[in-house]
């Protein structure tokens, strides 16, 4: 088992690497720039040890104009490549990481409609916000920060070995007295930046939820219990965060400690050493300027290490979303229905949203180009399950769904989806302008196209008395506008699309007799000549209807007109007089 999470972390680390590939010629164009840069910065030092031990002691003029023209020059290279470092390096990092939030955003769009249903929105930004916001330190931080630390630490320890081998071999106990408490302090930093991060994402998924749903916390009285949540929610946000400064600064502690007894061993054997001849003073200042710098860059490589050992957590939750299985997928080589007739078959349909449940249990329907058909039924039989499988939201188990001939399957999605239009109870507005949101039906449509929409979805009457007309901005979910404006909002997209086939999924039933009148006005001159399916909850909307299809357990149970299926008794007669005891009911309460 611990093998296999290896073997996972590993895949994903060199996933996340993957997306570097792209950026190969910069990559090398960056590391040249860091060794020359690194080699420069390293010379001062042995320009020091010349200064000490050639120039001062025999006042050497000419030298020292050497010394300080080499000094110049190495400024001057540190600056150009320094400059043009900070540029790769700021390239492939922005690079990378712009495309590697690209491709979540459009593994986002690719994943099937399951998982929005079980997946909230809140989890979903949290994990693009923040998962995706500690990948992209690999990039922007890491990364480099790790290539130019060891790249650093390798030119210094070949400057230093060419000043003293045995000086040299410090290095190696001030690791292993590192390596002692060091990886630990950094795992432990590690951890508790985890937790931060963790704390982090449940603090701003609480924060969403409470802004998407301040409307019902204030209707409930429940303000209170909202605030106490984000309030708990912040406090192990902030104390998370405490606890990571903390141990931060202990790590930071011990690295420093380490690099001074690391120093005070040098300082005792290099005294030695030019007691006996065996290094110079300048070589042992040289020395020791080196040995700081390589220390200390030494100790941030090993840091760096470690931090993206515990950032592979984060880059394995974003591995396994980007490589979730796409469960509804477009064709390769789809067919092209060139005129859109309207005629949908169910074959055999089998569907359910779980491996050991099925809600569709071979359903058969053939309707007709134009025909009117309802599907009627109590709660949890598959009417609105149904819906999603026309538009491909989720493919059939079994069986097939073909349209004008040719299984939905085998559709691009462009098509099939521009073919059914529809009008759910709930219209979605975003939160743009009345116009911005008309168009969305047909992104390139003119203002012209669209205030005819307006106009044949009787949406101009309520549009034309508002401040700023088609400009005015609807709110979140169109949320300064009413019920009925919104659903009348809808169906002018409809009109402006100009679908084939229309699902309504009765979308007068929440609103009001006034409204509800504007509604039908509309939906009956859209629905003329295009093949029409609607979820029926009051059955006295759907008498006229060319086809009753009465769904019970995931089948069609009966179908055929209002009065034939009456005639009939069976579960449409039931259902009718069901509605009307309830309304029977109603009416007596409402007397007494």
């Amino acid at each position: 088992m611990h093998d296999k999470k290896k073997r996972l972390d590993w895949k994903s680390y060199l996933w996340a690497l993957s997306y570097l590939k792209s950026y190969k010629k910069e990559i090398v164009l960056l590391i040249i720039c860091i060794m020359i840069t690194t080699a420069a910065e390293n010379v001062i030092p042995k320009l020091v040890q010349i200064l000490i031990d050639n120039v001062l002691p025999y006042r050497n003029i000419k030298l020292f104009g050497i010394l300080m023209v080499t000094l110049l020059v190495a400024y001057i290279l540190v600056y150009i490549t320094k400059s043009f470092g900070n540029i790769f390096e700021r390239s492939i990092s922005e690079k990378t990481s712009r495309d590697l939030q690209y491709s979540m955003f459009i593994k986002l769009r690719q994943l099937g409609f399951s998982y929005y249903e079980k997946n909230p929105a809140g989890k979903t930004l949290s994990l693009l916000n923040t998962e995706v916001a500690i990948v992209l330190e690999l990039y922007r931080s890491h990364l480099p920060s790790m290539i130019n630390h060891f790249l650093f630490v390798t030119i210094s320890t070949m400057y230093m070995v060419s000043i003293n081998i045995y000086l040299t071999m410090i290095l190696i106990p001030c690791l292993l007295v590192y390596y002692a408490i060091g990886p630990y302090l950094e795992r432990k930093t590690a951890d508790a930046f985890q937790r931060v991060s963790r704390n982090r994402m449940i603090f701003g998924q609480r924060v969403y939820e409470s802004l998407s749903g301040i409307r019902d916390f204030r209707a409930f009285g429940a303000e209170l219990w909202d605030k106490a949540k984000c309030i708990s929610a912040f406090e192990q946000y902030s104390k998370s965060m405490r606890s990571g400064m903390i141990i931060t600064n202990m790590r930071g502690s011990y690295r420093r400690l380490v690099s001074y007894l690391g120093a005070a061993a040098i300082f005792y054997l290099g005294f030695q050493f030019i007691k006996h001849d065996l290094i110079s003073t300048g070589g042992l200042v040289a020395f020791v300027l080196l040995y700081f710098t390589a220390m200390l860059r030494l100790t941030f490589l090993v840091t760096s290490i470690t931090e993206q050992k515990n950032i592979v957590a984060q880059i394995k939750t974003l591995y396994e979303f980007y490589h979730m299985p796409v469960e509804v997928c477009e064709p390769a080589n789809p067919v092209k229905l060139n005129d859109v007739k309207g005629e949908l078959i169910f074959k055999n349909v089998r569907f359910g949203y779980a491996q050991n449940e099925t809600l569709i249990k071979g359903f058969n329907l053939h309707i007709k180009p134009g025909e009117k058909v309802a599907f009627v039924g109590t709660s949890g039989n598959g009417k609105s399950t149904l819906f999603k499988l026309i538009g491909r939201f989720y493919d059939v188990a079994e069986g097939e769904i073909v349209l004008d001939g040719v299984p939905i399957n085998q559709l691009s999605f462009e098509q099939l989806r521009s073919t059914v239009g529809y009008v759910f109870q709930d219209a979605y507005l975003f939160g743009g302008s009345i116009k911005d949101n008309i168009r969305f039906g047909m992104p390139h449509a003119t203002d012209e196209q669209i205030m005819a929409s307006a106009k044949a979805a009787f949406a101009d009457e309520f549009i034309e008395k508002l401040p700023e007309q088609y400009d005015t901005i609807v709110g979140e979910r169109g949320i300064n506008l009413s019920g009925g404006q919104k659903q009348r909002i809808s169906i002018a997209r409809l009109f402006l699309m100009q679908p084939s086939i229309l699902l309504l999924d009765e979308a007068t039933s929440a609103l009001d007799n006034s409204s509800e009148i504007m509604i039908k006005r509309a939906l009956d001159r859209i629905t003329i000549d295009k093949t029409t399916i609607v979820i029926a909850h009051r059955l006295s909307t759907v008498m006229d209807f060319d086809k009753i299809v009465v769904i019970h357990d995931g089948k069609a149970a009966e179908m055929g007109t209002f009065e034939q299926l009456m005639k009939q008794r069976g579960f449409l007669y039931e259902l009718v007089e069901g509605q009307r005891d309830d309304l029977k009911e109603n009416l007596l309460n409402g007397v007494s």
